[in-house]
């Protein structure tokens, strides 16, 4: 929803319009066009008429509703000189809807483990082709164990309330029995935190990149933790250009990088490779 623009939907990667009279249209002109009525009246009913309630997370730019849905925000911020300390005029609404596929990480699963243990993972995806999808299965299965594999304690930093869907604190996807969540905490704090407090044999967050990010990676990795990840990108070559992420690549950090199409079905699986950029599939 985006102020005086035409209310649309994003389905199955095809965008639609919606009338007036509520209907699914391909035409622009037949689409209903947002009103700031519109989208303050939106806003009061998903926090339940209390916004002030989700000040914390819509100074992050979202809030996450039961059900783990995540209602993307945009508009005027109030700073307060590099930190963000709020927003209003909000005119921006991406109301992105919570949804888990179980099994869909079966394919990747046996390619992950090795004489009893699990490789550091990267997943490397395009935007919108389901890596967090992928990512929310692996830790499922990684937690609670598969037929030929033990489960291992996982902890899971979820700086967007992405992967376990937190609502008031109670993950909304199902990530496992023994899955400890860091819920809207960034990512680098939050992967240091979990090893000094809760033990993880694995260490699992969304939309690595930073310099941060990687410092924080680098420590997970020498205390023995393993690490299951994920980046926007189109390739493994497309990663190895990234300044960050290229020299974690060519010292071999991880040993399997799996790679989503960027047509089909969400989590669809191109390649997987090894260490040494091997294909395994």
């Amino acid at each position: 929803m985006r102020i005086q623009g035409p209310f649309l939907v994003i389905h199955d990667n095809q965008e639609f319009f919606i009338t007036p009279e509520g209907k699914l249209s391909k035409r622009k002109e037949d689409a209903f066009q947002v009103s700031r009525k519109d989208l303050k009246e939106t806003l009061e009913y998903i926090s339940d008429y209390s916004l002030y309630a989700f000040e914390e997370e819509i100074r992050q730019g979202f809030l996450t509703i039961q059900g783990g849905h995540r209602i993307g925000l945009a508009g005027k911020t109030v700073t307060d000189r590099d930190r963000i300390r709020s927003m209003k005029y909000i005119s921006f609404i991406n109301v992105r809807l919570s949804h888990q596929v179980r099994g869909c990480g079966n394919m990747v699963m046996p390619h992950l483990y090795e004489k009893g243990e699990i490789h550091h993972t990267l997943i490397i995806s395009p935007p919108r082709c389901g890596k967090t999808t992928l990512l929310r299965d692996i830790i499922r299965q990684v937690s609670d164990g598969t037929e030929s594999m033990p489960g291992m304690t996982v902890g899971v930093v979820d700086e967007r309330s992405e992967i376990g869907a937190c609502y008031q604190g109670m993950p909304q996807n199902e990530l496992g029995i023994r899955t400890d969540i860091l819920d809207c905490c960034p990512k680098a704090s939050g992967m240091m935190m979990l090893i000094r407090t809760m033990s993880p044999r694995v260490i699992a967050v969304d939309e690595i990149g930073s310099r941060e990010d990687l410092d924080a990676i680098e420590y997970v990795m020498n205390c023995g933790c393993r690490l299951i990840a994920t980046v926007h990108g189109s390739s493994l070559e497309d990663i190895q250009s990234k300044p960050v992420l290229g020299r974690l690549l060519k010292e071999r950090a991880f040993g399997r990088y799996v790679v989503l199409r960027s047509r089909g079905r969400p989590g669809n699986v191109e390649h997987i490779y090894d260490s040494q950029g091997r294909s395994l599939i």
